[in-house]
């Protein structure tokens, strides 16, 4: 399953909702809710073509750096945002960083969202495609949970970066699954 981080922008949202389009994939994007303030059209237009859009909290903070009032307020302000703005009910979350701390779980709980990590980091955000290749090659597996980046850091590769994972896929015979489909043990 492919998962994108950060969203949406206004550089490299387009960029990918044209790759995913172009294979018929669907994706989860985990957005950062200044992000989907800022760029309402976008996240219309990623849910409108049957992705989900998951919670990364308000402003991308370090959930273990923050209290824990902090925390529960930047991601209850993101479903509220998706209510309010888009009439949509966000089922899944991301820390950033992947960091996140046990009272984290407690919030999480309140709002019915379920966890998401990540088995395959790309490290697409060091705009080097020569890492991104490497990654995919090596540790790409039945199964996976795929990371990339839908920031201003990916966007030279972010195309390229999609095309490597699918061809890697493909030539071991994996399927690219819905989330609908790859989550549902999780719920």
């Amino acid at each position: 399953m492919l998962t994108f981080d950060d969203g949406p922008n206004e550089v490299t949202t387009e960029i990918i909702l044209r790759e995913l389009e172009k294979y018929s994939l669907k994706t989860i994007f985990f957005c950062v809710g200044e992000n989907l303030n800022k760029f309402p059209t976008l996240a219309k237009e990623i849910l409108s073509q049957g992705h989900d859009i998951g919670n990364h909290t308000f402003s991308h903070q370090k959930l273990t750096q923050a209290s824990f009032l902090t925390n529960k307020q930047s991601i209850e302000k993101v479903q509220k945002l998706a209510e309010d703005k888009f009439s949509y009910q966000i089922k899944y979350f991301r820390p950033p960083h992947g960091r996140f701390s046990f009272s984290t779980t407690k919030i999480l709980q309140d709002y019915n969202l379920t966890t998401v990590m990540w088995s395959l980091l790309t490290y697409d955000y060091k705009n080097d495609l020569n890492i991104v290749k490497f990654a995919v090659n090596k540790y790409l597996s039945n199964n996976s949970i795929i990371v990339l980046h839908d920031n201003i850091k990916s966007c030279d590769i972010i195309s390229d970066s999609i095309q490597i994972i699918l061809e890697e896929a493909d030539k071991n015979n994996f399927q690219i699954g819905k989330p609908s489909e790859c989550l549902r043990y999780y719920s």
